[in-house]
């Protein structure tokens, strides 16, 4: 049929496209409509449109019916222009929308089945690869498993792909295991093929639905000197998973990647737990490691959590002091008058600053630092305040405003602290000593204060802290000390000022640490050089045969060395000239450098630098609560869980957070 879009003196135009043995065109008015013959929907026949509206219709409307659409497609691909021009098309919005929101799966043709590959002219379709492609998509973005039935989600997907067969979540649910299956494999042989040692982090995390979860991660540098994280395990704990099983819990994670014999340092976030399980876990630890005592098996806690516990000290001490501060400050922001007459009094009172009052986020201790920052320095102010507004009642004292003074004073140093531990993402652990130790100066002088009020506060910090520096000293110093910009010397100005006519002894301790660890290190170097140790690893075989009976023999022999006049690698690092200190410097890339020059103390110095100091992830260094999941994934059973969670880090870090590379979806 043909009707002529134009007045009747002009020669009617010839519908030549294929298209339109599918159509009827029609005339209503001065209005041509293009009416599909299978579905009866109405499109616009103007010869201004063009078909490709009418051929976008018929693929879908085809593909329904499972009508043949090949003449279609190749009539598509004789256009001379691939492309689509959005710009021409033109089609009724609400007809757009009846038409779209009703996805369907595609019924392919039999001969189109054969390998699950359609030819849509030069590409190819891969149903199987896009599945993986749509898996792997999910978990990389931490995308809910539902999406894949949301109706925006599959119009989206059928006008990219018509081809693509949709899934239900179930099926999603398995490519995202099968993939963690996988990438597990590929994640065990490379922990396994590490030449250093492991170190282990433990974080607790909950959920809204007070559920409890384990996060064990490994930590180390490898080959190039990169200090990397990898999630290992994600550990759901229910009732039954109380505080005497946790030590089992993380063996079980320990032997299913059969990193037990290669662990360096332990990482708790928490100074309150319980002592006895990191001793359970150090004593099982070290019957795979004979060579290492159970001290030498490091036992840390997260350095930012104990900064943001005492932070929580002090301003809990002065609750009802930062109450009033906050009543204060919402009743000047209470109207613009109120306002104006507060700027008037500061600008007599020649307030030397810029700053402007606000309210601080509670569950953000930084943000209550800046608040009471700023407030303190209108101190004057509210004093004078009161004077021109009786209806100003949260005054605060002469004492309480010298309270929040010397709290800000305290907070202040903690912020640029903790400013230092989440300026880089893994930070070595080189950085923490100086830190540490400009916190356990200030604490003595804090606790010397003889206020009512500041010295219990300082003395409940103060008690904190040496639980922590107990526990963290040591392992803070071999640290420090591995660092060719500090070596012992670093350790020497500190203990001074920390202990005073005892510093001598403190620093001998550290001395006789680090030479003990690095005579460790000797004799692992010495089973690699005599053949005994395991494969792609520098620690000492633990196997029975006759070689091990002769482990007393490996140590004296390495004992009785030590009294010839060869230097060993400790010495000849500490007795040369300290490294220039600047801005610039890269310890990792230091290390690798003189890697040849300190061989066995490059080995020790690639453990200790690698050993987690601090477990809390930049993003919520000053947050008052601990790790929450989400409620998409706390709802989901523990192993998709752990699947999700822990395949969605490796591919994070696999080829620096490109995971749509070809090497990586086959099947």
């Amino acid at each position: 049929m043909e009707i002529s879009n134009d007045s009747g003196t002009k020669k009617p135009k010839r519908l030549t496209s294929v298209v339109w043995n599918h159509f009827e065109r029609v005339r209503k008015a001065d209005i041509c409509y293009a009416v599909c013959v299978h579905c009866n929907k109405r499109l616009s026949g103007s010869s201004n449109s063009g078909t490709t509206h009418l051929r976008n219709h018929l693929m879908r409307c085809l593909k329904r019916s499972n009508f043949d659409v090949s003449q279609l497609l190749a009539a598509k691909r004789r256009k001379k222009d691939n492309t689509i021009s959005l710009a021409n098309i033109s089609f009724d919005e609400g007809q757009r929308k009846e038409e779209y929101i009703k996805p369907t799966i595609i019924k392919f043709e039999q001969e189109h089945k054969k390998d699950d590959i359609i030819s849509f002219g030069s590409s190819k379709f891969d149903q199987e690869r896009s599945q993986l492609d749509l898996a792997r998509m999910i978990i990389l973005h931490g995308y809910p498993l539902s999406l894949v039935e949301q109706v925006g989600f599959k119009v989206f997907v059928k006008n990219l792909q018509p081809l693509f067969e949709f899934m239900p979540n179930s099926a999603v649910e398995i490519s995202c295991i099968d993939i963690y299956r996988r990438e597990k494999e590929k994640m065990y042989d490379m922990i396994n093929k590490l030449q250093g040692r492991i170190n282990l982090s433990i974080e607790m995390w909950s959920s809204a639905e007070n559920s409890s979860y384990l996060c064990l991660s490994a930590h180390y540098i490898d080959e190039e000197w990169t200090l990397q994280k990898k999630i290992l395990n994600f550990v759901t704990l229910d009732s039954l998973h109380t505080e005497d099983l946790l030590p089992e819990v993380i063996i079980k994670c320990l032997n299913e990647w059969d990193i037990d014999g290669k662990l360096f340092a332990l990482t708790l976030d928490d100074c309150s737990i319980d002592d006895d399980i990191t001793l359970r876990i150090k004593e099982r630890v070290s019957e795979k490691r004979p060579f290492l005592s159970t001290r030498q098996l490091l036992d840390i806690r997260s350095a930012a959590h104990l900064i943001n516990s005492i932070a929580q000290d002090a301003m809990d001490a002065l609750q009802e002091v930062i109450q009033k501060i906050r009543e204060s400050i919402r009743y000047v922001r209470s109207s613009q008058l109120v306002q104006a007459k507060f700027n008037e009094i500061a600008q007599h009172a020649t307030v030397n600053t810029q700053k402007v009052l606000f309210l601080d986020f509670p569950v953000q201790w930084k943000s209550t630092y800046l608040m009471l920052e700023t407030a303190v320095e209108y101190r004057s102010v509210f004093s004078l305040f009161q004077d021109h507004d009786p209806s100003y009642s949260s005054t605060l004292t002469d004492e309480e405003w010298e309270w929040a003074t010397s709290v800000t004073g305290y907070l202040k140093l903690l912020v640029e602290i903790t400013n230092v531990f989440a300026a880089n993402k893994f930070p070595t652990a080189n950085i923490y000593f100086p830190e540490i130790c400009d916190v356990h100066i200030q604490l003595i002088d804090w606790c010397r204060s003889s206020d009512s009020f500041l010295s219990p506060m300082a003395l409940k910090m103060k008690a904190k802290f040496d639980k922590y520096w107990s526990k963290c000293s040591l392992a803070l110093a071999l640290a420090a000390v591995l660092d060719p910009r500090f070596k012992m010397k670093l350790v020497e100005y500190y203990y001074s000022l920390i202990y005073g006519s005892t510093a001598l002894e403190r620093i001998k301790e550290v001395s006789d640490g680090i030479k003990e660890l690095f005579n460790a290190y000797s004799i692992c170097s010495t089973m690699i050089d005599q053949g005994s140790a395991l494969p792609g690893s520098s620690l000492p075989s633990t196997s029975c045969s006759s070689r091990d009976r002769l482990k007393g023999f490996d140590r004296f022999l390495h004992e009785t060395s030590q009294n010839q006049s060869m230097t060993s690698d400790l010495d000849k690092y500490l007795e040369e000239p300290i490294f220039p200190r600047n801005s610039d410097f890269n310890i990792l890339n230091w290390w690798k450098v003189h890697m040849p020059r300190y061989p066995i103390l490059s080995m020790m110095a690639r453990d200790v630098l690698g050993t987690p100091m601090s477990t809390l992830a930049p993003e919520l260094a000053f947050g008052t609560g601990g790790r929450v999941l989400d409620s998409s994934r706390s709802s989901l059973n523990p192993d998709t869980r752990e699947a999700l969670i822990c395949t969605q880090d490796w591919l994070r870090n696999e080829s620096g957070g490109m995971y749509l590379s070809s090497t990586l979806f086959q099947p």
